[in-house]
């Protein structure tokens, strides 16, 4: 009796472990079929920017509302024909509503009092061109109207490329062949080949200065160079063969 027990016994385990190598084999397939890697590709490309925008205000301060209009006024018209003679058109110079307000005089312990000091009166110009080097070229000299009595605050100049999404198409599958790259070389190593692609998120496009390595979750828009470098990042998962 006891001998047909452990016979019986052996039997059982010979199941069990039968059952846990199919258990086990089929675990393994399971878990090779569903391997795969994550890999970053990056491309970019440089280009120049094709339009530009200049904002500058003409300033005057006196001791009066009317008095300040008075003198702007006048400076208006050498504003407007320094900007001729460099080039631009009555279409690409906007002159926007004069804006003003009180400066009050203190008393000596600082507190403000109210008698008015002066009048702070400023006009804003916005020249636009496609014309890139133009633009520049005023935004480096138009300071020197200083010289000639005129109160004048210059803004940096923003550089405008107009064209990505003709080459964002092909930005984005530039970074997908960088990514499957790199995955190749990942793999490479453990005797794997890349597989087909399971998924794929596309990252923000990021616009720098041609020497920046700036980069943001948000994206970058720079407005401050003419030559720019765009990159477009794609975030990939193969399959692994």
């Amino acid at each position: 009796m006891l001998e047909k027990l452990e016979k019986f016994q052996i039997l059982a385990l010979s199941f069990v472990i039968a059952a846990g190598v199919v258990i086990a084999a089929n675990s393994v397939t399971s878990a090779i079929s569903k391997d795969t890697v994550t890999v970053t590709g990056s491309y970019s490309q440089t280009v120049v920017s094709d339009s530009a925008r200049l904002e500058f205000e003409l300033n005057a301060r006196e001791a009066t509302k009317s008095k300040s209009y008075e003198v702007l006024n006048k400076q208006v018209p050498v504003v407007l024909k320094y900007l001729e003679d460099k080039g631009f058109s009555k279409d690409e110079i906007d002159v926007k509503t004069p804006n003003g307000y009180n400066s009050y005089k203190s008393y000596p312990n600082g507190n403000s009092s109210n008698e008015i000091a002066y009048y702070n009166l400023s006009r804003r110009f916005e020249i636009k061109s496609k014309d890139v080097d133009k633009i520049k070229s005023v935004a480096d000299d138009i300071t020197n109207l200083i010289a000639k009595g005129l109160d004048i605050d210059v803004y940096n100049p923003n550089y405008y490329y107009s064209k990505l999404s003709d080459i964002k198409v092909k930005m984005l599958e530039e970074a997908t062949k960088d990514a499957k790259n790199r995955a190749a070389a990942m793999l490479k190593a453990t005797h794997n080949r890349v597989g087909k692609i399971q998924s794929v998120k596309m990252g923000v496009f990021q616009i720098t200065p041609v020497d920046s390595n700036d980069v943001s979750d948000m994206g970058i828009s720079d407005t401050t160079s003419i030559e720019k470098k765009i990159t477009s990042v794609a975030n990939v998962t193969f399959s692994v063969k």
